[in-house]
């Protein structure tokens, strides 16, 4: 006979078996909105059959068996032969092979490619977050290559293929090859430039031989690997394959994994490189121009993959509070929690919203365009990652006791939060960069000036942000000690001004009055009781 002591009541259900993407209309409109009409119904099928795979108790298992069995380092075999392989779970290799023959590592050659692609990261993130390390520098390594010609043609239809092959083998006889990067060293980290690494030139033309560590290196297991190191004509890009074409394995000595904070199921290693063959990439001293096209692709899945752990964690802190009661009645339904849940709300539908629309400039490739991504992209890099933890924490306090637990996933959504404003670049990186921008490329901010004019006239808090800003533009004393300042401001206009256009009335009013207009607390859950909160916690509910 059952105790009734433990009885289990007043508990939510889990949030599983629903589709990730069509719960999400701040991502369904946003896709609808920047995909053409002849290519939305394809978009909109493969992104609900992704949505309900990451939503499956199948895929959320995975997750689980992903991050608690992390990989493992194996340097030699039985022998004491050098082998420099990393072991994961099979969890792992079902995530990356899902994500892979989603399309997530092919946006540049299919129609609205980027947003189809971001929309898809964006959902599949939220089954698991580090499984797309790899994935992203993978995409990311495309735009760099094209700068080889010989080399894209060779490469590219590896990296873009929807098929994943796992295991150490030359990449010309694999279908499908997935690249990572290495740029950081101890000495000198986000500062490229104090790069000690060193390429001797052999007598093949573009073939070096590279000597030196890489103090970042992630997903070691890649079968490519675009790195920086120092030639006779100064920084430049390399090409360094896992197993040469003769079938040898190239000299890549993974020192050890690194223990992080997060991020636990993808293996970040240090390298060793000792004679290490290589190809250029670029020119010799032109690394940094060479590398530049993959680091902002990487930063957009940056503010891609934020907006997805923002979205998984609000998503959840709405499905607990719809169904646990207290107080006398359910959570949702009380002002102050419902303040708390609209707000959070608000800062994952305003990610989503620049998200998307970032992707959506990608896809248009036009010079104006590239304009703006050169602003917004550090700009949004800034403010979207750093916005993630603290999203992610409150949504964990939503659901009490039970959010601190492990079993409700709200503790590993939380440790991946700060991995994005620190991975390619952190946010002083981020601001200095927009500063670069500002003074060197002024076609950069008319461009970036122009997107956020697009509202004027629509909401006199948004007039009165763009106003403001405009004066902390014109201002140059003291500029780089201001820059986070600026860079913030800049982002807030730039959502605001997107929201004001394409979201509901009650998500646009509720973002000016708050991050615009001034009319909010420090803290989530000090929005005006006036507003309509009721209507932005429901948009934002996954319903199962």
């Amino acid at each position: 006979m059952a105790a009734t002591t433990h009885t289990v009541t007043n508990q939510a259900p889990p949030l599983v078996e629903y589709d990730v993407f069509s719960a999400d209309p701040a991502l369904t409109e946003g896709v609808e909105r920047h995909v053409a009409p002849e290519f939305l119904d394809e978009a909109r099928e493969e992104l609900e059959t992704l949505g309900r795979t990451a939503g499956s108790a199948q895929a959320q298992e995975w997750g689980v068996q992903a991050n608690e069995n992390p990989p493992k380092l194996r340097t030699h075999d039985r022998y004491g032969n050098r082998i420099d392989e990393v072991e994961f779970h099979p969890a792992w290799h079902r995530l990356l092979g899902k994500a892979v023959s989603a399309g997530l590592t092919n946006a540049w050659g299919r129609p609205a490619g980027h947003v189809r692609r971001a929309a898809g990261f964006l959902v599949w993130t939220q089954a698991e977050a580090g499984h797309g390390c790899p994935v992203s520098m993978t995409h990311a390594t495309v735009p760099a290559l094209r700068t080889d010609p010989a080399l894209a043609a060779e490469w590219e239809p590896r990296l873009t293929s929807q098929v994943y092959e796992e295991g150490l083998r030359p990449a010309s006889l694999k279908a499908g090859a997935l690249f990572g990067m290495g740029m950081t060293e101890k000495q000198g980290g986000s500062d490229v430039r104090a790069n000690t690494t060193r390429a001797e030139p052999l007598a093949g033309g573009g073939e070096y031989l590279l000597t030196g560590h890489k103090w970042f290196c992630s997903a070691p297991m890649c079968d490519g690997f675009l790195v920086l190191a120092q030639a006779a004509g100064g920084l430049t890009c390399f090409l360094v394959p896992r197993v040469l074409d003769d079938g040898t394995r190239n000299v890549f000595r993974i020192q050890r994994l690194k223990d992080k904070l997060g991020n636990k199921s993808n293996a970040s290693s240090e390298v060793e490189f000792d004679g290490t063959w290589a190809r250029r990439v670029g020119d010799e001293g032109r690394g940094v121009r060479t590398i530049i096209e993959m680091v902002a692709a990487t930063r957009l899945d940056c503010v891609i993959g934020s907006a997805a752990l923002m979205r998984q964690s609000v998503a959840q802190a709405i499905h607990h509070s719809a169904y646990r009661s207290a107080f006398g009645g359910l959570l949702i339904d009380k002002p102050l929690m419902r303040n708390v849940l609209a707000d959070l709300a608000l800062e994952s539908e305003a990610a989503t919203t620049l998200a998307l629309r970032l992707a959506a400039a990608y896809d248009a490739d036009t010079d104006e365009e590239r304009a703006f991504l050169r602003l917004a992209v550090p700009a949004a890099k800034y403010w979207v990652t750093k916005r993630c933890t603290p999203t992610v924490a409150e949504a964990l306090e939503c659901l009490g006791g039970n959010g601190y637990v492990e079993e409700s996933g709200l503790p590993r959504l939380l440790r991946e939060s700060p991995l994005n404003s620190i991975w390619e670049g952190s946010g002083n990186v981020q601001a200095l960069d927009v500063l670069r921008a500002l003074q060197r490329e002024p076609q950069a901010l008319n461009a970036f000036l122009q997107e956020v004019g697009k509202a004027r006239g629509a909401d006199h808090r948004l007039d009165g942000a763009i106003k403001d800003l405009l004066t902390e533009l014109a201002d140059l004393n003291g500029i780089e000690a201001r820059a986070r300042r600026l860079v913030e401001r800049m982002a807030l206009v730039l959502q605001g001004s997107l929201l004001v256009r394409w979201a509901p009335p009650e998500v646009a009013d509720a973002f000016c009055a708050s991050r615009l207009g001034g009319d909010w607390g420090t803290a989530f859950g000090t929005l005006p009781h006036t507003l309509d909160l009721a209507s932005v916690v429901e948009r934002a509910r996954a319903v199962v």
